[in-house]
């Protein structure tokens, strides 16, 4: 053998029994020495039976060990104060711990602790100062009863029977304040009567954890707040929720705490119960968003109840029986930008009774739900007090369900396109707000991807009443269909609108009720190019006396009915820009009664011209031919002075009006047409055409219309009772042909007659005036001839508080007068009032006549008998010059009433 190998051998040799020297000697010095070394040089004071040190190791092994901090008021260190039963560490930091004073081990064993960890304080960030740590790569705890407090001394975790094996634990308060408060890689846990206390608010509570190949187990777990509500608002004014969280039962599987995540597979918890108290405060923005991230493989809630409570203690949202499976649940830095903070693989949410309230309660029996579809059955929604001036509903719902083609997030926005949405049944009461609500901020809607698309909506067999105003509008039987839905934002950024294409809606029994109407019809049917009502009436709620109580000034009572109503074209009737473009809507058999009484005041509002009522309509609308085909219009017109209604009558009415429209449609023509024909007073054909230029700022217009053989006494129910006056004799022509505007108008007119004669009534419509009538017969032109002249119109004045039809009349009667008084009206008004001052006077002298009257009688019957025919002849001569006594005579009962 060399020398050198030999040599080797020897020095090592001797290097092995120094070792086992030293660590024979290290073994003595630590039973007598180490807990005086220990007391001498850390902050703890050690006992201990028996210890071992294998020096080549590190490993320790020690029994019956006492844990005491020298110092407990030292919060700068971990304080530590307990007994272990049995101690073992492997690969034991020695120099470490020696000399940088930091505990450090690949594994730890802690056989029946019982402990009491105080934690140190946490690091000044500000100077970076690092307090003693203690990290071990594995601990392994058997049948331990650990507490640990923070450096106020306020607990901060404990549990009891803990058997614990956890790869890389690190339990630092750093950790607790700025992460997560326990960390590790593996574990497997078993214990009873956990505690938890992160923070001033909350307290953790679990009555059991175990674990077994992978999964967990826990019992009983509670998230309760230590303080009330009341004590809660007082002491933290700038939050605004408290939470309480109880779960009778939690199993999960391959749970992982590393840094700020928490990540797990297969969670399933039974009958949680989550509780949220919320405050009025706005919620603070955080200064630094929050790293802390949650990966949940799959996460199924079990009967879960849910409470989120208003701050005035009423239920915001109550649900119970509720069922939700969601795979790949993530909360992470991506997610928490996005609409929803959350992101997902799939979900499947389930449950009964759920209530939301916000002004109004809104019950669910069942709710189900999913990325793809959903489904809600038996819905209610009442009014409840804070309903007050706000829009309410008052409705029952048997189904809604939808189905959904695409629903994600994308840059911040959210993408949705709905394939269908079906609502079955609905039935009650929506009543409009009286509220006024001001508000002038604009809608966000930067999280909207537009447009959404909801590809079809279906409402059926419904029965829905909308009040407004005390005005309710009924739909029976409503069944709607609507097709290809845009939602998109509106130009000002005020909301959002809708476009929508294709729809269908019909209703029975439709009802519209108004102060003084109601309004009815068979059937209705609508959709974006045709119309279709039957049986359509609108009928007065008053009578005609408690009508003309209850108006302050003049106003028409209408009383109509239409067997149909039709239109066909195109209109937007849902879009914020509507439109109306049609051509053709048709009203057939309508019967119109329009009374209006004159013994309100006047109404002293302008009235417009049709043209400019027409331009003042909003949207832009054309109708090409508006039609009303074989109706009836009645008028009926009463005054103080009148004994009964007036009465005008338009049978077999047929009206054609071309072009109605509103002057907003670019490059269509504004003139409107309009034709009639029909039975004046059910006796003569009326023929009468009118046209107006909407367009035209100036209103100007032409009417023009004849009518022929109508009997001078089917005018009789109209100027009876209004005037006093019946008419008898023939209307063989009347022609009128007027210019105007809204100052008046000037025109033609021309009137054949024959056999014209009036006749003025009393009062009471019961006795002929028989003087005033004689009077009136001698002004009015009884015959026209065979070709009257025409007649000018000039000069008539318009009331601007009267209609248009009022100065029609007023153009009518002018031409009347000049044509059966004569053309020089101002010299027959003369007369006329000189004729009544003279029947004046002569009926104050018809009493001091009679007399004279009866003695001239009497004498004239005497010489009858005595005269001789020469006489007779002298006689004659006399009685002519008493023809006008004999006259005055015949009138006498007439004019002494």
């Amino acid at each position: 053998m060399k020398k050198w190998v030999k040599k080797l051998f020897v020095g090592l040799g001797i290097l092995l029994v120094i070792i086992l020297l030293a660590n024979f000697g290290l073994n003595i010095w630590l039973k007598t020495q180490l807990p005086k070394y220990i007391k001498n040089n850390t902050d703890y004071k050690v006992s201990y039976k028996s210890m071992e040190v294998d020096l080549m190791s590190g490993n320790i092994l020690a029994t019956k060990i006492s844990v005491n901090s020298k110092n407990p008021q030292n919060i700068n260190v971990i304080g530590l104060q307990g007994t272990i039963d049995t101690l073992k560490i492997s690969r034991f930091g020695i120099y470490d711990a020696l000399f940088n004073k930091q505990i450090s081990s690949s594994d730890l064993l802690l056989s029946r602790p019982n402990l009491n960890v105080i934690l140190a304080k946490p690091i000044d960030d500000k100077t970076g100062k690092k307090r003693n740590p203690v990290s071990f790569e594995n601990i392994r705890i058997n049948d331990g009863n650990i507490s640990i407090f923070r450096h106020t001394k306020q607990k901060f975790l404990s549990v009891e029977d803990l058997y614990l094996y956890v790869e890389n634990l690190q339990l630092t308060e750093e950790s607790v304040e700025n992460k997560l408060p326990v960390v590790f890689d593996k574990y497997d846990i078993r214990g009873k009567n956990f505690f938890v206390r992160p923070d001033d608010v909350y307290a953790l509570k679990i009555n059991s954890i175990r674990t077994s190949d992978g999964q967990m187990s826990v019992e009983n777990f509670q998230l309760i707040p230590v303080l009330d509500f009341d004590q809660f608002k007082k002491y933290y004014p700038k939050k605004n929720k408290l939470f309480q969280f109880v779960i009778r039962k939690m199993e999960f599987k391959d749970l992982v705490l590393k840094k700020n995540n928490v990540s797990l597979a297969h969670a399933n918890f039974y009958e949680p119960n989550l509780l949220i108290y919320t405050t009025d405060v706005n919620p603070v923005k955080a200064k630094k968003p929050s790293d802390f991230e949650i990966n949940l493989e799959n996460v199924k809630l079990n009967n879960a109840t849910v409470q989120i409570m208003k701050p005035n203690g009423n239920k915001l949202l109550y649900a119970k029986n509720l069922n939700v499976d969601v795979s790949q649940l993530k909360f992470d830095k991506e997610t928490r930008q996005e609409l929803i903070p959350v992101g997902y693989k799939n979900f499947q949410i389930s449950g009964k009774d759920v209530l939301f309230s916000n002004h109004q309660d809104f019950n669910f029996a069942s709710i189900n739900l999913s990325p793809k579809k959903g489904e809600i059955r038996n819905i209610s929604v009442v009014p409840n007090s804070t309903s007050a001036g706000k829009t309410s509903m008052n409705l029952l719902v048997d189904y809604i369900g939808f189905n959904i083609n695409k629903w994600d997030f994308t840059d911040k926005k959210m993408n949705l396109d709905v394939k269908d949405i079906l609502v079955s049944r609905i039935k009650g009461k929506i009543t409009a707000g009286t509220a006024q609500i001001k508000n002038n901020k604009k809608s966000d809607t930067s999280g909207i991807q537009f447009p959404i698309l909801i590809r079809k909506v279906v409402l059926q067999n419904s029965d829905i009443t909308y009040s407004k105003n005390n005005q309710p509008l009924t739909f029976n039987d409503l069944n709607a269909t609507v097709n290809d839905i845009q939602l998109v934002s509106k130009k000002d950024n005020s909301g959002i609108e809708a476009k929508i294409d294709k729809y269908t809606i019909s209703t029975k029994n439709f009802v519209y009720k108004t102060q003084f109407y109601n309004m009815t019809a068979g059937f209705l049917k609508l959709d974006q190019n045709n119309v279709n009502i039957t049986g359509f009436a609108m009928k007065p709620l008053v009578s005609r006396a408690q009508f003309i109580k209850m108006i302050p000034v003049e106003r028409d009572l209408y009383d109509i009915t239409a067997n149909q109503i039709s239109a066909n074209g195109s209109w937007n009737l849902f879009a914020d820009q509507k439109s109306i473009n049609a051509s053709n809507v048709t009203i057939r058999n309508a019967d119109a009664n329009i009374f209006r009484s004159k013994i309100p005041k006047d109404d002293p509002k302008e009235k417009p011209l049709y043209s400019r009522m027409l331009r003042s309509i909003k949207i832009p609308m054309v109708v090409n031919n508006l039609n009303l085909k074989d109706s009836k219009l009645v008028y009926e017109e009463d005054t103080p002075e009148s004994a009964g209604p007036g009465k005008l009558t338009f049978s077999n009415f047929n009206m054609n009006v071309k072009n109605l429209n509103s002057a907003k449609i670019k490059g269509r023509p504004t003139r409107v047409d309009i034709k009639i024909n029909c039975s004046f007073m059910n006796l003569a054909p009326l023929s009468v055409n009118w046209n107006f230029d909407v367009a035209d700022l100036g209103d100007h217009f032409t009417i023009s219309g004849r009518t022929t053989n109508l009997p001078a006494t089917g005018i009789n129910p109209f100027i009876r009772p209004y005037l006093h006056v019946t008419a008898t004799g023939t209307i063989q022509e009347m022609l009128f042909n007027f210019r105007g505007n809204p100052k008046g108008l000037n025109g033609k007119f021309n009137l054949k007659h024959k056999d014209l004669k009036v006749a003025i009534l009393d009062k009471e419509n019961k006795e002929k005036k028989g003087f005033l009538t004689a009077v009136a017969n001698l002004l009015v032109k009884s015959d026209s001839g065979k070709l009257p002249e025409d007649v000018d119109v000039k000069d008539v004045e318009r009331d601007p508080t009267k209609s248009f039809f009022n100065l029609f009349w007023k153009g009518i009667e002018q031409g009347l007068k000049k044509t059966l008084i004569g053309i020089n009206i101002d010299k027959a008004k003369k007369t006329a009032d000189k004729a009544v001052s003279t029947a004046k006077n002569v009926k104050d002298g018809v009493k001091d006549m009679k007399q004279s009257a009866k003695e001239i009688g009497q004498a004239a019957k005497k010489d009858n008998h005595e005269k001789t025919p020469e006489k007779q002849a002298e006689t004659g001569k006399e009685e002519k010059k008493g023809f006008l006594k004999g006259i005055f005579k015949k009138k006498e009962k007439p004019e002494t009433e």
